[in-house]
């Protein structure tokens, strides 16, 4: 890759950022016949887009916020990322269950409507319940007080791995993308981005490539890529990004058995609680605060556990408590403030709850959005390099029926619900049974065979990469990935050659360990 890199001086775009943004940019753009660098500075994923709530929805609450318009493109979008990686994504069924007699008509109405928006791409009718369904449905569910309830589908992904696949779906169409591989700066030509120069974090070696689009997508941190654009242009930037925290707690899947995910549409303070099933354990979340810096691991407080905590104490029977928490990871949220950029350059905010801006320069900014609607953000973003003369002509987008690496064309969809293991590597899986280890089980769901696939084939170069992103393993339970680390790195330093960082691993999985107390 780095050769590759290396002999690369002149292409039609390069992305900077290799989570959902960047990667679903890059599958556009290389299927619509541009040639494509993209850089990451850690890891594909390695930020918010491995730390979502793991759902593929319309978004529930933008309908009750009556932009239906929003909704509607969501619920499109969700179709075309289930039918384009069926071994990553599947439909869930969600029990809102009711304690108050007005809850199960009013947010059924809602639900009805929700389902009515998504028309033929619709994934299952919505229903009302009796209380003795929803007991049956929901056994985990605290029983006193139930009234009735709503059950209505959504979808749900693994979405570190479909970032991979997304990865890879696009370096077979000929992108060219490279992790740990941070731009330190973007370079000008008669007062317009031509380029970029990165550095390789490994080797220290410097790569300049020069291109006539350059597209800044990485999330959270786009103010900083932006920095480097404004003050080779000598301008003065406001910052466009206002990050905001999301934790998540994962605990056993016996405080909520069965394959049924539990919404709570609105908490005492008036937030949404999930509990979902996903890969055999249970994921409780989320919470919202704002918060002024951008750390790259970002820690949960003590306060927002505590919220989590108790909130689920009020709806299932038996309540987990810190000392049931197998994981917690925090994900931050690249909110967009209004009128990011300045009179000098060109602004569209889309109300698809992301942002593109071209600065006056050129350097093109994306940021915001979802998972859900990555695809329909890459495709504007194209749209938008059209427009401003950033580039020519191009041929229309193909991504909508554009299935990705792993996804396979027969079989029956598995669900996300039970543990990971093969099933996750689609129609890739008897690939993955040829490589040495195949019957060499590290943890369940994870065998050797498995690391050495992310090795040779998958751009892994760390355990974090490995037990974080390639298997799920740490965001599962992360003493559980403690245990088996020191067997991973011994693989992954044989299969390539350098220290897979397991020293630094170990420390992170204690933080994901590791509960904050009030």
């Amino acid at each position: 890759m780095l050769g590759a890199l290396a002999r690369t001086t002149h292409v039609d775009m390069v992305v900077v950022g290799g989570g959902a943004s960047g990667l679903g940019v890059a599958v556009d753009a290389a299927l619509r016949g541009l040639s494509v660098v993209v850089l990451e500075a850690w890891d594909f994923a390695k930020g918010t887009s491995s730390r979502a709530t793991k759902l593929v929805h319309g978004g529930v609450r933008y309908l009750a916020q009556g932009n239906v318009s929003l909704v509607r493109e969501a619920l499109r979008e969700r179709m075309h990322l289930l039918n384009n990686a069926p071994h990553l994504a599947q439909r869930l069924p969600f029990v809102m269950p009711s304690y108050k007699c007005w809850e199960t008509p009013f947010y059924g109405v809602g639900l009805m409507a929700y389902d009515g928006l998504a028309g033929r791409e619709g994934l299952g009718h919505t229903q009302f319940l009796s209380a003795s369904k929803i007991r049956q449905l929901l056994p985990g569910a605290r029983q006193s007080g139930l009234k009735g309830g709503v059950k209505y589908w959504d979808g749900q992904f693994d979405d570190a791995r479909l970032a991979l696949a997304l990865a890879r779906t696009a370096a077979l169409n000929g992108a060219l993308l490279v992790n740990y591989c941070h731009v330190v700066e973007v370079l000008h030509s008669d007062g317009k981005v031509s380029g970029v120069r990165c550095e390789d974090k490994e080797s220290g070696q410097s790569y300049q490539i020069n291109t006539r689009c350059v597209v800044n997508a990485t999330g959270v941190w786009v103010d900083q890529v932006r920095q480097l654009d404004a003050q080779e242009a000598g301008r003065e930037l406001r910052p466009m990004v206002s990050p905001s925290q999301g934790v998540h707690l994962v605990v056993d899947q016996e405080f909520l058995p069965g394959e049924h995910a539990l919404l709570v549409p609105r908490t005492k303070d008036g937030r949404v609680l999930f509990a979902v099933p996903w890969l055999g354990k249970l994921i409780l979340g989320t919470t919202d605060t704002p918060r002024d810096d951008i750390p790259l691991e970002p820690r949960p407080l003590a306060q927002e556990v505590d919220f989590i905590l108790k909130e689920s104490a009020n709806y299932l029977q038996k309540a987990p408590g810190v000392q049931d928490v197998r994981s917690i990871w925090v994900g931050l949220r690249p909110l967009v403030r209004p009128a990011a950029e300045s009179a000098a350059g060109q602004t569209q905010s889309i109300s698809r709850e992301h942002s593109i801006t071209v600065s006056a320069n050129g350097l093109l900014t994306v940021t915001g959005g979802k998972w859900t609607t990555y695809r329909a953000m890459a495709e504007d973003v194209l749209e938008r390099c059209q427009q401003s003369g950033l580039l020519g002509p191009l041929p229309a987008c193909r991504t909508q029926d554009q299935r990705l690496v792993g996804a396979s064309y027969v079989g029956d969809r598995r669900s996300l619900g039970r543990t990971a293991g093969l099933d996750a590597y689609g129609s890739e899986a008897d690939w993955v049974q040829t490589l040495p280890g195949s019957d060499q089980e590290l943890a369940p769901g994870l065998s050797a065979a498995m690391v050495r696939f992310a090795c040779r084939f998958e751009y892994a170069r760390t355990v974090e990469d490995m037990l974080a992103r390639r298997s799920r393993l740490l965001f599962l339970d992360a003493r559980l990935a403690q245990s088996v680390a020191p067997a991973v790195a011994a693989i992954m330093q044989e299969e390539t050659g350098r220290s897979p960082e397991l020293e630094a691993f170990l420390e992170l999985a204690e933080q994901y360990a590791t509960v904050p107390t009030v």
